[in-house]
């Protein structure tokens, strides 16, 4: 197998490819301890960032790290055939107070996919549900194309 092409994604390919997707894994960082996540988000490509829905219990793991104000990075990918694509987004995940939403920050919640159905081990009175915001400090493409040698 041969890499043939490796290519940076410009800005509006990157835009568009976050745009047509809506999962990716979410890394938070404190310390020296990793911790990640699946997400769904919604993405606003006029201003960069990453909308998401975070659930988690009081004494869970991931609370932990979210009160930590952990350093974060987002990892969109896909693979089709020979091309995979990918961008990584870093910066610091952002609580958004409800009280303090505004029209876009709704409609930008509203594009944030999430699964049909939600399993729980806990009641959701019990469940802690925030929105946050990710503004990318960095935000990079990568397109890759390989050959395979048969």
């Amino acid at each position: 197998m041969a890499i043939d092409r490796r290519t940076k994604m410009s800005p509006e390919e990157t835009d568009a490819f976050l745009g047509s997707h809506e999962t990716g894994v979410m890394s938070l960082a404190r310390t020296d301890e990793p911790y990640a996540i699946p997400i769904s988000y919604g993405y606003n490509a006029s201003n960069g960032q990453f909308y998401t829905r975070l659930v988690s219990t009081p004494e869970s793991e991931k609370r932990r790290f979210l009160d930590s104000n952990p350093d974060a990075r987002v990892v969109v990918y896909e693979a089709d055939g020979d091309t995979y694509r990918s961008v990584i987004a870093t910066g610091t995940l952002v609580r958004i107070d409800p009280q303090e939403l505004t029209v876009e920050d709704v409609q930008q919640y509203g594009d944030a996919k999430r699964p049909l159905f939600e399993i729980w081990p806990k009641q959701k009175g019990e469940l802690d549900i925030e929105l946050y915001r990710l503004d990318p400090e960095t935000l990079s493409g990568r397109l890759i194309e390989i050959s395979r040698e048969k």
